[in-house]
């Protein structure tokens, strides 16, 4: 009985660091760990980010940086997820860049974009049209005076190098593709402070002031001359990392990376940037202790990399009470505040998500049916699908498949395909009617709209998906 008793206290007393629930309506497909940095180096991690690319035939690949180089992974088949490519970095033995450990990608229509802050690294670009055969190195890009890049963003065909050397500035550049997305063309800058990370959104730059605690809003209409439009706070514990944007364009999720416990996700409502509020901040289930890293929204759903707590997943449908739906640990020792675990996430069109893990390589994981749903019954969704947009990015047409699947009493379902603008304004309706169960394929011609980013909502009974798609002239 005594040792009974002993037992308890001792379970009782394990700090918060290393309490979890097991994982959550998350299961793994696959974790492939092939480029570890050999021991020699004694390097404390081997993984950076990831990111994704969809192939104009529907084929999904993973993207991930690792220290030893660069990778490619078709995921397409979740039975059969394989390294496509692999190109590694020049790694200096007997004094190796501790830059190296440090790599950022994005991807603008066939290429990829890869950055570090290795000593004069500068842009990697890929070509990715040759999958699923192989990967193409087109070249190392140097812009005059850049050397080295913390994070990059991307909207449509600009690039946003943050945190680059000093020389260069170490707020944001931007790199213009429109003309040869292999041969980019500096534009503006914007060095009033340090940017960490940043999300570009019609041509509005929210920037991560990590070292000062501020968020920054930027306009960028004018790619070469960049203007500060208004700036906050994140406060409390103010260290934002990186940020994403609610599909309404009204709220923005900052994740706070450094400063004091706890480091939160915290909701600002944007809608006046004259007076920027806070909503809620959120942590997840059962931890206080791990630090939140980086955050992608699709549609209602917000997927964080939250490092030592792994992969948790937020239904946003209402931001200013998010709920956690998912959660898979890929570092499950503990829960500790240590920079470590889960770097980096990405969701497909299929609904798979890459992560990566910064010591045991890419994550490729499916959740359940809620994800994507609003207010979701599992029972009623079940069957429903609506596919990414093809092309995407598109000019000016594009088809949209979506499934509407047998319902209880065998009768047609009333169903709405509808686009609309980052405001959320409806400016088209494409399907207003009932359907039977099936397949379906409509098109949508963008001709009288102008460049940007759109998106379209299926909506059947209770069913709802909203997905996004670029218009580009």
């Amino acid at each position: 009985m005594k040792k009974i008793i002993y037992l308890l206290l001792i379970l009782i007393s394990v700090s918060s660091a290393s309490a979890q629930l097991p994982n959550n309506n998350m299961y793994l497909l696959s974790n492939l760990n092939l480029h570890p940095v050999p021991s020699q180096f004694n390097a404390p991690w081997d993984y950076a980010a990831v990111w994704g690319y969809v192939a104009p035939d529907g084929k999904e690949y993973a993207i991930l940086g690792g220290t030893m180089g660069t990778s490619f992974y078709n995921i397409s088949d979740s039975a059969n997820i394989y390294e496509v490519d692999f190109f590694p970095t020049n790694i200096n033995t007997s004094n190796p860049d501790g830059g190296v450990l440090w790599k950022e990608m994005k991807v603008y229509s066939h290429y990829a974009y890869v950055v570090s802050e290795a000593d004069t690294s500068g842009v990697e670009i890929y070509d990715l049209q040759y999958l699923p055969d192989t990967v193409v190195f087109v070249k190392k890009f140097t812009a005059p005076g850049h050397r080295t890049t913390h994070s990059i963003s991307q909207e449509g065909p600009y690039l946003y190098l943050n945190g680059s050397n000093s020389a260069f500035g170490q707020g944001v550049a931007v790199l213009d593709l429109s003309a040869d997305p292999e041969n980019p063309v500096l534009r503006g800058k914007w060095n009033t402070r340090y940017v960490h990370d940043c999300r570009v959104l019609r041509d509005t730059i929210y920037a991560m002031n990590i070292n000062d605690g501020n968020i920054t809003v930027i306009d960028a209409r004018n790619k070469d001359s960049l203007k500060t439009i208004s700036q906050w706070l994140n406060a409390p514990n103010p260290s934002p990392h990186n940020c994403a944007i609610s599909s309404d364009r009204r709220f923005l999720f900052a994740t706070d990376e450094v400063g004091g416990i706890p480091r939160l996700l915290k909701v600002w409502n944007i809608e006046d940037l004259s007076n920027v509020t806070q909503v809620t901040t959120w942590q997840p289930t059962n931890i206080t202790t791990s630090v939140v890293h980086n955050v992608e929204v699709y549609g209602n759903t917000a997927v964080i990399a939250h490092y030592t707590a792994g992969v948790r997943v937020l239904d946003v449908s209402n931001p200013v009470a998010p709920v956690e739906i998912a959660w898979y640990d890929t570092y499950p020792s503990n829960n500790g505040n240590a920079y470590t675990g889960c770097w980096g996430v990405y969701q497909f069109p299929s609904g798979k998500i890459a992560a990566s893990d910064m010591k045991t390589g890419l994550y490729v994981l499916k959740v359940g049916k809620s994800v994507g749903i609003n207010n979701s019954n599992n029972n009623i969704a079940e069957g429903y699908s609506l596919s990414q947009n093809y092309p995407n990015p598109f000019n000016p047409n594009t088809k949209i498949n979506y499934t509407i699947p047998e319902n209880v009493r065998g009768q047609t379902s009333d169903v709405r395909l509808v686009v609309t603008d980052i405001l959320g304004n409806e400016i088209a309706t494409l399907v207003n009617e009932k359907q039977n169960p099936g397949n379906y394929s409509v098109n949508f011609d963008g001709s009288k709209l102008s460049s940007g980013v759109y998106f379209y909502k299926l909506s059947s009974g209770e069913f709802k998906e909203v997905k996004k798609m670029t218009l580009l002239k």
